[in-house]
């Protein structure tokens, strides 16, 4: 098996520089793999409404978006509480399970993605592109966060959420988690949004495993909640300085779990 130490060591990204054969074995085992766990689930909720709205959508308040992208998107969830904001939106998604023609009331056109990672669309084709815990799904980040870039309008905003640690190891079964997914080092996913072209309006760390396991104990989803969020917030602030990408123990553990960032593109002079 391969050796995995520079990667479990957060100096270099698992799948990042695939062949073109390894990333299209890596989309097949991925491409039902998040619908299939959410068929298993005897109910479904969407449980990150209210941390979209503290680390991400209060930054677009008073905003309006002729085309909207959600990456990854699935039921398109996501969007529910800016649908008054949207006029049209677009959705990438491996899986056909999740297509409807309206979502929240927004008209809307599902498409598949390319395993390339490369987007069908002309530059500057969306106002708001968000990618919500989607690119760790995926092997050729740098690529996709590039097309990202390169579809969304000058001016426009990115909302990108992702887990910054591994996620256990990739090689065995994990528990409810697909195949593939591995989380993306801080250091490696900042430098490839800002290489990008990518201008950072706001990084949050977020999602402290200490407070999703506390509600968890009382039955309730922390991010969907006001009190939940707002102490995920605190103590993940204090707790930014812990970029460790591959804890090994119960104290490396207690940190930040993904990061949450708020983007533009910015407009060049005419």
């Amino acid at each position: 098996m391969e050796n995995m130490d520079i990667y479990f060591s957060g100096k270099k990204l698992y799948g990042d520089d695939f062949t073109i054969e390894q990333i299209e074995q890596w989309y097949l085992d991925e491409k039902e793999g998040y619908s299939s766990l959410v068929e298993k689930k005897t109910s479904y909720t969407y449980s990150y409404h209210r941390s979209n709205q503290y680390y991400g959508f209060k930054y677009l308040k008073g905003q309006h978006f002729k085309s909207a992208l959600g990456f990854g998107s699935a039921y398109g969830d996501e969007f529910k509480p800016i649908a008054s904001q949207i006029d049209k939106l677009t959705i990438i998604d491996p899986s056909d399970r999740f297509k409807k023609t309206t979502i929240h009331g927004i008209p809307t056109d599902y498409i598949q993605p390319n395993t390339n990672g490369l987007l069908d669309f002309e530059d500057n084709s969306f106002d708001l592109i968000t990618c919500l815990g989607v690119l760790h799904h995926i092997p050729n980040v740098t690529t996709v966060v590039q097309e990202l870039h390169r579809c969304l309008t000058d001016g426009g905003f990115a909302l990108i959420r992702e887990p910054i640690v591994s996620m256990g190891d990739w090689r065995y079964q994990r528990g409810n988690l697909t195949k593939r997914e591995r989380g993306i080092p801080y250091d490696i996913f900042r430098e490839i949004i800002q290489s990008s072209g990518f201008e950072i309006v706001k990084e949050s760390f977020c999602m402290c495993p200490l407070i999703a396991r506390l509600w968890g104990k009382m039955n309730r989803y922390a991010y969907n909640s006001h009190i939940g969020t707002w102490l995920d917030a605190q103590l993940c602030y204090l707790l930014k300085w812990n970029k460790r990408y591959h804890p090994q123990n119960t104290i490396q553990k207690i940190k930040p779990a993904s990061i949450y960032y708020v983007l533009s593109k910015p407009t060049h002079p005419s």
